[in-house]
C-alpha cells in the first residue's frame, strides 16, 4: 500500500495542492476583474467539472475581496470568513453544502486552502507584512488566460449551435411554404402531407434544446427533402445544365454581357469563369451555379415575381440568365453596387437575385430600396434570413 501525505488537518496532499505550492512564489503581474472571472466561467464551468452553484460560491469568496480588482500586489488575495459567514452571504446554504462545493473548486484548481497551524482562518501582520489564513484566490491569477481560452471555445460552440438551428428552423419554413404550394399546385400528388408532417416534426423537436449533432443531421435531412421537392415542383431545373454562353444574342445584348464582363464593380459570380477561346467541352470552365442553390425552384421565383422578365429580351431559363439580369437591374432599381455584391456575397447570388426580384414586385411599397436589401444582409450574416417565405407569399399574393 502506497504513502499518501496529509496536510496537519488530515487533509490529502494531492496534485492540486502541490501544483499550487509549485506557483506560489510567481504570481503574474496582471490585474484581472474579478467579475469578468465570474462572467467567463459561467460560460466554460462545464469544463472545470463545475456547476453554477460551485460558482455561486465563488462569487461568495470573491465578494470578500476589496474592490474589484484582483492582481499579485493587492494583498487580499487570501480571505479568512468562517463558514457561517460565507453561508451568510449564500442566503443561509447549509454548511454542509457550502462544504461540497468549496471542495470542488479547490479540486478544479481555481481556489487553494492555505491552513494556519491551528486550523483557523484569520490575518496577522508582523513587522508591517500581512500574514493570512483561508481561501487563495491566486490560482484565479494563475488560471486567467487558460479560463478565457476556454468560455471562447464555449462562445464558438453555442454559436455554432445558435446558427445550425437557424438555418434548421429557416429550412422548415421554406419546406412548410413549399408544401403548401405545392398541395395548391398539384393536388393530385400525395407526396406534400409527408414533408407537411416533416415540417411540423421538426417544429416539434425544435422546442427542446436539442445537441448540436442532433441539429445536423435534422438539417442533413431537412435539405434532401427541399432538394426532392424542389425537383418535383420544376423538374427540368434539376436536369439542365446551364451554360455561361447563348449561341443567338443580338447586338444590344452583345454590349451589354461585354459591358458585364469589363465591369469589376458590378461582376461577382462570374469573374472566376472568363469565356475560354476553345469552345470544346474539354476545356468548357466548371459551373459553380450548382452551388449554394435557394431552396425554392427558379420556376417559382420567375411566378412570383413576374415583372422582372419584362426586362429581359430573352426568356429565363437558368440560374445564372437570373443573376445577370440583377447584375444589371440593381442600378435602375437604386440599389449601389456595393450593396449588390454584399448581398451575393452573403445571401449567395442567386438567393440575391430572388430578392432583389422580390424587392422590384413590391417597388412602390418600399422607399428605400438599398436600405431594404442591405437590412436583410444583415440578417442573413446572421443566419436568420431566408428568401423562401417571401416568394412564397408573392406567390399567394399574385394566385
Amino acid at each position: 500500500m502506497g504513502y499518501i501525505p496529509v496536510t496537519p488537518f488530515g487533509r490529502p496532499v494531492d496534485a492540486v495542492l502541490i501544483d499550487h505550492q509549485s506557483k506560489a512564489t510567481a504570481l503574474p503581474d496582471h490585474t484581472i476583474n474579478k467579475y469578468d472571472v465570474v462572467s467567463e466561467l459561467a460560460l466554460c464551468g462545464e469544463s472545470f467539472n463545475l456547476t453554477h452553484r460551485d460558482l455561486t460560491v465563488l462569487q461568495a469568496l470573491l465578494s470578500f475581496v476589496k474592490g474589484a480588482q484582483l492582481s499579485a500586489g493587492s494583498g487580499d488575495l487570501v480571505v479568512h470568513p468562517s463558514n457561517k459567514t460565507i453561508c451568510d452571504r449564500l442566503n443561509g446554504m447549509p454548511c454542509s453544502t457550502m462544504r461540497r462545493h468549496l471542495a470542488k473548486l479547490v479540486a478544479s484548481g481555481l481556489i487553494a486552502r492555505r491552513d494556519s497551524p491551528n486550523g483557523k482562518r484569520y490575518a496577522r501582520r508582523f513587522a508591517g507584512e500581512k500574514i493570512a489564513y483561508g481561501f487563495d484566490l491566486s490560482p484565479l491569477l494563475h488560471r486567467y488566460d487558460d479560463i478565457c481560452a476556454r468560455a471562447e471555445t464555449a462562445r464558438a460552440a453555442q454559436e455554432e449551435h445558435r446558427r445550425q438551428r437557424e438555418a434548421v428552423s429557416l429550412m422548415r419554413r421554406d419546406l412548410a411554404s413549399l408544401a403548401d404550394y405545392g398541395a395548391e399546385l398539384r393536388p393530385d400528388l400525395s407526396i406534400w402531407d409527408q414533408f407537411a408532417d416533416m415540417a411540423r416534426l421538426t417544429a416539434r423537436a425544435l422546442r427542446r434544446k436539442l445537441p448540436l449533432i442532433e441539429l445536423t443531421a435534422m438539417a442533413t435531412k431537412l435539405k434532401d427533402a427541399l432538394d426532392q421537392l424542389r425537383n418535383i415542383l420544376d423538374p427540368q431545373e434539376s436536369i439542365e445544365q446551364p451554360t455561361l454562353q447563348t449561341p443567338e444574342m443580338s447586338s444590344n445584348q452583345l454590349q451589354n454581357e461585354q459591358h458585364h464582363q469589363n465591369s469589376k464593380k458590378d461582376s461577382y459570380e462570374f469573374e472566376e469563369l472568363p469565356v475560354e477561346e476553345n469552345h470544346s467541352s474539354e476545356s468548357t470552365p466548371v459551373n459553380k451555379e450548382e452551388q449554394n442553390l435557394p431552396n425554392i425552384p427558379l420556376s417559382l421565383v420567375l411566378e412570383a415575381c413576374s415583372e422582372i422578365q419584362t426586362y429581359s429580351q430573352t426568356k429565363i431559363r437558368h440560374w445564372h440568365e437570373f443573376v445577370q439580369l440583377g447584375d444589371h437591374m440593381h442600378r435602375m432599381m437604386g440599389v449601389p453596387h456595393h450593396v449588390w455584391d454584399l448581398a451575393k456575397r452573403i445571401m449567395g447570388p442567386e438567393q440575391a437575385a430572388s430578392v432583389l426580384a422580390s424587392i422590384l414586385e413590391r417597388f412602390t411599397e418600399i422607399q428605400n430600396h438599398g436600405g431594404y436589401l442591405r437590412a436583410l444582409c444583415n440578417k442573413a450574416e446572421r443566419g436568420e434570413f431566408s428568401c423562401g417565405p417571401m416568394i412564397t407569399a408573392l406567390l399567394r399574393k399574385t394566385g
